[in-house]
């Protein structure tokens, strides 16, 4: 929950800042009349609108879970990150759209010195907030704050490259630098705001992450109990910040119901103590069978049949399965 509360936190300064940011830059643009300044404006008032809605989310993400929502308010990040996603991209096609129509209809440029200060203090802004962002959205694994921060640091490094072409054009005094320039930074926003929209869709699709899975079953590899025959049917949803997981856990058939809870909290123990308490546990027991003796290392086991073989190592592919593990797929897939 504190966490929660750091990222509203932060949220809400970006927000204030996003604010006072797009002010200075409508001066900047205003003093110089440069297309160029302009569509840096423009994305500013995408920043505002997207901290605001970030900042909704956040708050609503961090709302306690209700009989309307039993999984919790997450999946509001995810929302938020589309619309943002949605917003970066209509201004890097509104900025491409600029550039060509002031290379068309070319305009002069003015007191580009002062402008250039400007731009200047706002993107090292933007630069130091968005670092911000961004380090505790991954700290917290908050996609919301996490969009923000990237959002913020493309609106830095456009910036620079807005200040170069500046410079290029203050220097040389060619005026279709201005257009170029804005067409590059609409070019490179809108390919940001793409990856923030496919990465926001995914979250509200439950897409798979298989990422997130290799990395939760090559723990499980390496910690495994001799109790836990095997483990499949693993999936992974995520809600905002939290993490539901699910899996079938194989155990000893004639383990009685305190044995195999006394497993399943130790599985628990065992992912909290990699993931911390962001994660919901959900575990159905499956009792083993004689097939699977060959593949069991539990030393003391009085219903043996068949002696020990070979240890099935857990992969994407088997655990994610829902089926139990074998020795005979063992075979096939080596």
């Amino acid at each position: 929950m504190e966490s929660a509360h750091q990222n509203f936190r932060l949220q809400r300064w970006i927000l204030l800042i996003g604010v006072v940011l797009f002010v200075i830059k409508v001066v900047a643009w205003s003093i110089t009349n440069s297309v160029a300044i302009l569509t840096d404006a423009l994305e500013s008032t995408v920043n505002v609108v997207s901290a605001a809605l970030g900042l909704y989310s956040l708050w609503l993400a961090a709302k306690p879970r209700d009989n309307n929502h039993p999984y919790g308010h997450g999946k509001a990040e995810f929302l938020s990150a589309a619309i943002e996603g949605t917003l970066i991209g209509v201004a890097g096609g509104l900025m491409i759209w600029e550039g060509i129509h002031r290379l068309l209809e070319e305009e002069p440029v003015e007191h580009l010195d002062q402008g250039i200060i400007l731009v200047g203090f706002a993107g090292g802004i933007n630069f130091i907030i968005g670092l911000l962002a961004l380090r505790m959205g991954k700290r917290n694994h908050s996609l919301a704050l996490e969009s923000s921060g990237k959002h913020l640091l493309s609106d830095a490094y456009s910036t620079a490259g807005l200040l170069g072409g500046l410079l290029l054009l203050w220097i040389t005094g060619m005026t279709w630098l201005d257009a170029a320039v804005a067409m590059l930074l609409g070019l490179i926003i809108l390919v940001t705001g793409y990856g923030i929209l496919r990465k926001s869709i995914a979250g509200i699709m439950d897409e798979a992450d298989e990422a997130l899975l290799v990395e939760l079953i090559d723990y499980l590899n390496a910690h495994r109990r001799e109790a836990w025959v095997d483990i499949h049917n693993l999936r992974i949803i995520k809600y905002g910040s939290v993490l539901h997981i699910d899996c079938h856990l194989t155990v000893p058939w004639y383990f009685h119901v305190q044995q195999s809870h006394y497993e399943v909290d130790a599985l628990e123990q065992l992912v909290q103590q990699r993931y911390g308490h962001r994660v919901e546990l959900f575990v159905h027991t499956d009792g083993c069978r004689p097939s699977a003796c060959r593949l069991c290392k539990l030393e003391v086991c009085p219903e043996r049949q068949y002696p020990f073989e070979t240890r099935v190592d857990w992969t994407l592919e088997n655990v994610i399965s829902n089926e139990r593990h074998s020795l005979q797929k063992q075979v096939k897939s080596s």
